[in-house]
């Protein structure tokens, strides 16, 4: 399945292989069902979720060209779903069509990881007021349940650290009756996990930093009135946003696979 370099195109071998943890759950999160959900999603979809999280985890990288035929022929389905497929991630930034070229996998950008990251910042600041206000015994419970599981996973990897780290916040997201709210963020949530991953790989401070915004955040819950709990709570997408973008403006390389913290 190797092309000529000048090609630019992946190595589909990624769609074929069984999904890791983190890749599985940025599956679950496209197509939006729980793993045991007995009810199938649509092959598009189910195409598109695969396709996600090679993009995420830069198994296929930016730049790169997505070729229906290549694809069908991996994946053993027929052109139509790809191409719906592709339409799905365009819809989520992560394709765009080129002229002549079709479907590229688009490259990190630091005005985009800015927008995404504002936009979540007032997403989540919206949610965690309405779940202080209507469940807010979920907080504590969520966090007690996650933390000991995101401190075992900054030991272990950058890859387990991020897992950890979505799985808390899509905890969080399902605490809060308003599902539209919740489910708006779990969408971006895709497209910050690539840039998250980005930020986590540079330096080696970056991991110890972000856990401590957990904790800090963590304590603020357990303690903190709500504003207090907000102001943290911005504080650390904010940190996630910075420790991105200067990954991005450093020109570091983008993480393979589940590199070592």
């Amino acid at each position: 399945m190797a092309r000529h370099k000048t090609a630019n195109l992946p190595d589909l071998e990624a769609l074929l292989a069984p999904p890791d943890e983190l890749s599985l759950a940025v599956e679950q999160a496209l197509l939006r069902r729980a793993p045991d959900d007995p009810q199938a999603a649509p092959m598009a979809e189910q195409i598109a979720a695969r396709l996600a999280g090679a993009i995420t985890l830069n198994q296929i990288q930016a730049g790169q060209r997505l070729l229906e035929g290549d694809i069908s022929a991996a994946m053993g389905v027929s052109r139509a779903p790809v191409r719906e497929a592709l339409r799905i991630l365009e819809k989520d930034r992560l394709v765009e069509y080129q002229p002549r070229r079709g479907a590229i996998v688009t490259a990190p950008d630091a005005d985009e990881l800015r927008d995404i990251y504002a936009v979540r910042a007032t997403l989540y600041e919206a949610l965690l007021r309405q779940v202080l206000d209507e469940n807010p015994s979920a907080l504590p419970a969520i966090f007690d349940e996650h933390m000991p599981r995101l401190h075992r996973a900054a030991a272990r990897s950058l890859d387990a650290y991020a897992l950890a780290g979505f799985l808390l916040n899509f905890a969080i997201f399902d605490a809060c009756r308003n599902a539209l709210l919740g489910d708006l963020l779990k969408s971006i949530s895709l497209r910050t996990l690539r840039y998250l991953r980005l930020g986590l790989a540079h330096g080696h401070n970056v991991i110890p930093t972000s856990l401590r915004s957990w904790e800090d955040l963590h304590l603020s819950i357990l303690k903190g009135p709500p504003e207090l709990i907000i102001t943290t709570a911005r504080q650390r997408i904010h940190k996630a946003r910075d420790a991105a973008v200067q990954a991005l403006l450093s020109n570091s390389p983008r993480p393979q696979g589940a590199a070592h913290a």
